[in-house]
């Protein structure tokens, strides 16, 4: 017992020695704390404020804004520590080889991260924007720090990672996409009448794009046929439904007007030996 109350009087003796000469340090350290907490929230807010006055992208503009809030109040606890003769130069190295450790494992989340910064800083597409990419495409649905939705013509969500905006190819078709076909017609027909006809059927069709007027001509000479090629400008919710769409009007609109769309042809001449 007698040993226990001296532990606990040993404890009491350093614990009012302590308090006797690191008092006002301690009170410094604390008053710096708070002063921090405050200053950190009040360049929060300003920031968004001036984000939001000059229509500055919302995610980048809270990722920015929170960023110097921690680092602001990282510095002050760093001062408070220092006030009460805590040196920090342990934790700065600890701190370091964890940053450095962490950024090897996560290498590829920050790479989205930057990635996501670049594009929120140069915009190369928005919102609503008919994107290819990957080997997938679609309509921006979403632009997120570290990935991009793309929503397809089947309703499905993409996601796709900023770090594949930026280091691929990417192909922006804003609020429509082309389409690309070609109708095989009979030499012995007049293809000035079929392109007519085509053009026609094109500008019958509402979900065609009339600011980006369809081209149709004459794409080559075939074996079989003239092959006529059309270009044509669908929204891209309804890319698939408006071609299937199109091609079955094509096929009514020729045969009714007997332009013939010829089978695949080969004239086989077998020349037999003279005897």
């Amino acid at each position: 017992m007698d040993k226990e109350l001296q532990t606990l009087q040993k404890f009491y003796n350093i614990v009012i020695e302590f308090l006797t000469n690191y008092s006002f340090q301690l009170l410094g350290a604390l008053i710096i704390v708070i002063i921090g907490w405050f200053a950190a929230k009040y360049a929060y807010t300003l920031l968004m404020r001036l984000f939001e006055s000059h229509h500055f992208d919302s995610t980048l503009s809270k990722f920015i804004a929170n960023v110097v809030k921690i680092l602001i109040f990282a510095a002050m606890i760093v001062i408070a520590l220092g006030k009460i003769g805590i040196s920090i130069a342990p934790f700065v190295a600890a701190i370091g080889a964890v940053s450095l450790t962490a950024g090897l494992a996560l290498q590829g989340s920050v790479s989205n991260y930057a990635a996501g910064v670049l594009l929120i800083i140069s915009r190369p597409f928005k919102v609503g924007d008919t994107l290819s990419v990957a080997d997938v495409y679609g309509v921006v649905e979403e632009i997120k720090l570290s990935y991009t939705v793309l929503r397809n013509e089947d309703e499905e969500l993409i996601t796709v990672p900023n770090k594949q905006m930026i280091g691929d190819v990417l192909v922006n078709s804003f609020d429509v996409r082309v389409v690309e076909s070609s109708i095989g017609v009979s030499y012995e027909q007049d293809p000035a009448k079929a392109i007519s006809l085509i053009k026609e059927v094109l500008s019958g069709f509402k979900d065609v794009s009339k600011e980006h007027k369809p081209v149709v001509g004459i794409a080559k000479f075939g074996d079989s046929s003239i092959e006529v090629g059309l270009r044509y400008w669908v929204p891209t919710k309804s890319f698939f439904k408006t071609q299937y769409e199109v091609n079955l009007a094509l096929y009514k609109a020729l045969h009714e007007n007997h332009v013939t769309i010829p089978y695949p042809q080969r004239e086989v001449r077998i020349l037999g030996e003279n005897v």
